[in-house]
């Protein structure tokens, strides 16, 4: 066993060196490690090990309790139409069609389109959280709704699971095991809602004040892992208890030390996980089934891509549309579970099962380079247009009490630039690429649009911006837009710089209250009626 460690390690750490040299994500490094030691060491029945699964998914159940500690209960609140809404429709409408397209058209058994249909629906939360993490993209509005159908997902293994129980059994009392289901769950929310509000806030203060780091360590992972077997022993999965788990200690102030702490756990066993992933490659199967495998796998990404693009167009714009299914074609470890299971109950067939597993891990391979290139795929496929916005990271979030710059000319840079020296929180929109890539390369948080399309506005939360600064060349264009500006928000809220009185003179009608005539003084006058609105701005 020493030998088997020592050969792992030094193949993950090659095999990683390379990868990172060649600008690949680790994960793949990982998996191929798996695929390495089982077949040097002749351990592909070490991958079926019930002992170390459940070693591995809680590499899982530590990037749950992660991305809980990011995520609030009034996050979540926020976030109810991309778990609820759009996570049960991606899940329910992929069930159906594979259900039919398995049952009704290729003749497959009932039971076995039921099993292949549940798989089939699930994404690979360990992948896409880890590598949208790493990079960032997890606060981009692709990786919140990414986020929230995963989320959705792991809820829904708990009903599936009980679902494949229930099946194996063929005797089970259905309304008995859903009503226990219920009373479980409410259980589990009340008691770590009780433990949060009550008791945890003390538990840390007490912790702290010992001043021993590994004391706080240790209390870390007994909340983590406690809250784990505690789903786990109410029927659910180990991941919910976590993430649960997470959300309540995010509401406290130490929510940051947490993360910190809990890292590198996450770090390591989530390699242990996706090694053993690795470890279910069948070179055999492949070469027996190839095709059937490619034509599997291509149907597949082909089906979860059209129908979660469907689902997020209905609420967002192509691109994000088209990252958001990108990031999720792929079939994940939750599905792994759910074809072990169905296999022990025998409930699907030998064939199916293995074709499915080399399926579900190719596709788990190619995912990480699918994220690596997620932008540039997009751009290429969807070329930006005025109606698409290119948004930068933090406004993804949602930002309050800041400055909308509309136009990014000398007077924008001049303005931007100002409130950058001062710290001042604000947002700019330019439609020329040139000038767009002239405020990516200041620094500024630029966004490429056309301000007379209103999805591009309402990319700067234009409505909760305490000032918007229309600063448009063209005249026209400029008072098309304080027109459109005037429909949703107070004229007191706009500055408008002018090239001339007469330009001046056509915006009164609409009764704004700062114009400013452009000047050498004209920045800081805009500076002072943003940053110091009690000051009155002079129309100069």
């Amino acid at each position: 066993m020493l030998g088997i460690i020592v050969t792992t390690l030094f193949v993950a750490i090659g095999s990683n060196v390379l990868l990172k040299r060649l600008n690949l994500p680790t994960i793949i490094g990982y998996i191929f490690t798996g695929t390495i030691i089982a077949y040097g060491f002749n351990l592909h029945d070490v991958a079926n090990n019930h002992t170390l699964q459940e070693i591995a998914e809680f590499g899982i159940v530590f990037l749950m309790f992660t991305i809980g500690l990011e995520f609030s209960i009034s996050h979540l609140k926020k976030m109810r139409y991309e778990v609820f809404v759009a996570g049960s429709l991606q899940i329910g409408l992929t069930a159906l069609v594979v259900y039919g397209v398995s049952h009704y058209m290729l003749g497959i058994a009932q039971i076995i389109s039921i099993v292949l249909s549940l798989a089939i629906a699930l994404s690979s939360t360990a992948i896409v959280l880890k590598t949208f993490n790493e990079s960032g993209e997890i606060n981009k509005r692709h990786g919140q709704r990414a986020l929230g159908i995963l989320i959705m997902q792991d809820i829904a293994v708990i009903p599936i699971l009980l679902l494949l129980g229930f099946l194996g059994s063929h005797d089970g009392d259905v309304m008995g095991i859903l009503l226990k289901t219920l009373i479980n769950g409410a259980l589990l929310l009340v008691v770590l809602y009780l433990i949060s509000k009550f008791l945890l806030e003390r538990f840390f203060v007490s912790i702290t004040k010992t001043n021993s780091d590994e004391l706080f360590v240790g209390s870390i992972l007994f909340l983590a892992i406690g809250a784990s077997y505690f789903a786990h022993e109410m029927g659910f999965s180990y991941s919910l208890g976590a993430f649960i788990a997470g959300m309540l200690i995010a509401e406290t102030k130490f929510k940051h030390q947490a993360e910190a702490d809990l890292i590198p756990f996450r770090d390591l066993l989530l390699g242990v996980f996706f090694v053993t992933v690795g470890m279910q490659i069948k070179f055999d199967i492949i070469a027996q089934y190839l095709h059937i495998v490619l034509l599997v796998l291509a149907a597949i990404l082909a089906l979860k891509f059209i129908i979660i693009y469907g689902i997020v167009r209905l609420s967002e714009h192509k691109k994000t549309a088209f990252k958001t299914a990108l990031t999720l074609v792929q079939v994940g470890e939750f599905s792994l579970a759910i074809l072990e299971l169905a296999r022990s109950y025998s409930l699907i067939e030998a064939p199916y099962n293995q074709i499915m597993v080399v399926c579900i891990v190719i596709s788990m391979v190619i995912t990480p380079i699918l994220l690596k290139n997620l932008t540039a795929i997009t751009d290429k496929v969807i070329p930006t247009t005025d109606d698409e916005a290119i948004i930068p990271d933090y406004i993804s979030k949602g930002i309050k009490n800041h400055v909308v710059i509309l136009g990014y000319g000398e007077f924008g840079q001049s303005v931007a630039r100002a409130f950058r020296e001062e710290g001042e929180l604000y947002v700019v929109v330019e439609r020329d690429i040139n000038s767009y890539h002239k405020g990516l390369a200041n620094g500024d948080p630029i966004i490429f649009g056309n301000a007379l399309k209103k999805e591009v506005l309402k990319s700067t939360y234009y409505k909760d911006a305490r000032r918007i600064i229309v600063a448009i060349d063209n005249p026209k264009k400029l008072f098309e837009v304080c027109e459109m500006l005037l429909e949703s928000v107070p004229s007191n809220k706009l500055i408008v710089k002018v090239h001339s009185y007469r330009e001046k003179q056509a915006l009164e009608s609409l009764h704004i209250e700062t114009i400013i005539v452009e000047n050498a003084v004209t920045s800081h006058a805009a500076l002072v009626a943003c940053i110091h609105p009690e000051q009155k701005v002079a129309h100069v």
